[in-house]
């Protein structure tokens, strides 16, 4: 018998460790689903140790978190409200399956995590919890007992546990795919983040004045290498977001629409996400036709709002998934990007799959597959449903 915590190491969950232990008066089991973020094992595990957990498990679940959601995203040029990368909708669901197998091993009685009643986090560990173990009792003393930051500040640093002080003013999740920051700043909609909010990323002063270029390779809708060099998904994006860090790219902050009908509003710093989508959104463009686009982007919309709101079970995911990886089978190429002071330049790309073909027509210029009379009867009867309307409407 025992309560299993999804542990991260920041306040929330520090916070969970002596409470639960205080009013249960059960062992606590700590679990920390690595999904990229920065925070060593060593770490973690002595924070673990000193909150008085009984014992700390630590999964490495990036590559999974790649394989099973993350590609997805890349496939779909998955952008919320055209500006966020889901940064933490898809690491969510599998730290939340990741912590019921640690129940089951361990024969706990309950499950624990430390999301808020006001987030979206709460729905996602819920939902999964719901679904694979709906068995277990689940404790959330923060969202039950609507316990805010000072509160368990206060509550720690009472017992003689360390509180760093950042680790109040911000809170701060990050992650394989982006780091997101929350604090008093997002709690509005007029003030921005101060430069020294985001923990990885140089400001646009501080990137270097000139700027970098670089080739990503992608096969059937997925980077494989990049410059020269092939790099298993995680090691890529590992670097891809150093290089990027480095040249400020990828701060930004977000207004959206949270699972209970608010509106939220997030910082986040997403470097690699934000460069891989575009450039496959381009070589998209040179490969597949306009209404495979068009289609493939209205689902991928549908399935990064479905990830987000936590439905990541739902059968109709495994439907969007098959028909985005039917579309990808051209989506194999080189694209050129330019890094400078925040901004991402697609400089070039090309694809034995590209449908730019100079044999048939040169845009604006020359035709080999029609002349000007036919082109002249295409432009007439282009535009005839408009004109009919327009005629039928302007006399009435």
């Amino acid at each position: 018998m025992g309560i299993v915590l999804a542990f991260s190491g920041g306040l929330d969950t520090s916070f969970c460790v002596p409470y639960l232990r205080e009013k249960f008066d059960l062992p606590v089991y700590t679990v920390t689903v690595d999904t990229g973020g920065s925070a060593d094992l060593s770490t973690l595990r002595s924070r673990s140790q000193d909150l008085g957990a009984e014992k700390h498990f630590h999964i490495d679940a990036r590559a999974e978190l790649y394989d099973e959601y993350l590609k997805y995203l890349i496939m779909g040029n998955v952008l919320r409200g055209g500006v966020y990368p889901l940064c933490v909708g898809a690491e969510r669901v599998i730290q939340a399956r990741e912590v019921v197998n640690i129940a089951r091993e361990t024969n706990a009685s309950a499950i624990a995590h430390g999301s808020t009643g006001a987030g979206n986090d709460q729905v996602r560990f819920d939902s999964v919890v719901q679904l694979l173990a709906d068995d277990l009792e689940l404790i959330t003393p923060i969202r039950d007992e609507g316990l805010t930051r000072d509160y368990t500040t206060q509550f720690l640093r009472e017992r003689g546990f360390d509180v760093p002080e950042k680790t109040s003013r911000y809170s701060i999740n990050e992650g394989l795919w982006g780091t997101t920051i929350g604090g008093q700043e997002t709690l509005g909609t007029i003030d921005p983040l101060p430069d020294d909010a985001y923990p990885n990323t140089a400001s646009i002063s501080e990137a270097p004045d000139r700027g970098v270029e670089i080739h990503l390779h992608f096969r059937e809708g997925l980077p494989i290498a990049l410059n020269e060099s092939e790099l298993a998904p995680v090691e890529l994006i590992t670097q891809l977001d150093e290089i990027g860090s480095a040249h400020g790219i990828g701060r930004n902050i977000h207004i959206g629409d949270t699972i209970l009908g608010l509106k939220g509003r997030i910082g986040f710093e997403a470097p690699a996400p934000l460069i891989l989508i575009t450039a496959h959104r381009e070589l998209e463009k040179l490969v597949l036709t306009k209404w495979q686009r068009y289609q493939k982007d209205q689902l991928s919309d549908f399935y990064g709002m479905l990830l987000h709101e936590g439905h990541y079970y739902d059968p109709v995911m495994r439907d969007i998934e098959a028909l985005m990886i039917s579309s990808q089978y051209v989506v194999t190429g080189t694209i050129i990007v330019r890094l400078h002071k925040g901004n991402i330049q697609v400089q070039g790309c090309e694809s034995p799959y590209s449908m730019f073909d100079t044999g048939v027509a040169t845009y604006g210029e020359e035709t080999a597959l029609w002349n000007g009379a036919d082109a002249r009867s295409f432009s007439k009867l282009n535009g005839l449903q408009s004109y009919l309307a327009h005629k039928v409407r302007s006399t009435s």
